[in-house]
């Protein structure tokens, strides 16, 4: 039996993304971890990952997490936000009907075709996935609050939590310069 490519890692999550459901450690993590490797010595930022324990102690094998955010944001303001979104396949952009409307309702901008809401952006789809996110990010929240380095904050509007993390990001994280500058 052959090992799967990271092309057919790719295949296979995006069937359960398109599903609406969470996809598997073994594949997330084996898609993360690859992607890291190729990134030994640079800065980076991970959104989602890891979200549970087993991808957590994988990803402790290659690297020790120096800063973790957590944001507390309450199930009915996130399950409206992220079922208000609509995207145009073609070209990715997304639209949220709350912040980001397009000018015609269900048409792209810039094209003028129609955009579509995945399935895994319908409401039911993010209620069932966000419960399932809570129940195995749990853990994951309390390893790295042991560790004490975890920074939680909590509200339900972008533009009141932001400031509060760029200002943990400015006071921890030394610049990087682009090679462009030096």
């Amino acid at each position: 039996m052959r090992a799967a490519s990271l092309g057919e890692v790719g295949a296979m999550a995006r069937q359960y993304i398109e599903k609406g459901l969470l996809v598997p450690d073994h594949v997330i993590t084996r898609l993360m971890l690859s992607e890291l490797e190729t990134r030994r010595g640079q800065h980076w930022l991970l959104d989602g990952f890891p979200r549970t324990l087993v991808q957590a102690e994988a990803l402790d094998k290659i690297c020790a997490l120096d800063l973790v955010i957590t944001l507390n944001i309450p199930f009915e303001t996130l399950k409206d936000r992220l079922s208000r979104r609509w995207i145009h396949p073609p070209s990715g952009r997304v639209y949220n009907l709350d912040f980001n409307p397009p000018h015609v309702h269900g048409i792209d901008d810039i094209t003028g075709e129609p955009l579509i809401q995945q399935e895994d952006d319908k409401p039911e789809a993010v209620a069932a996935r966000l419960r399932q996110y809570k129940d195995v990010a749990k853990p994951v929240i309390e390893l790295y609050k042991s560790r004490g380095v975890l920074h939680q904050f909590s509200g339900t509007e972008t533009n009141k939590i932001w400031p509060y993390v760029y200002t943990l990001f400015s006071n921890k994280i030394t610049p990087v310069q682009s090679k462009e500058a030096q």
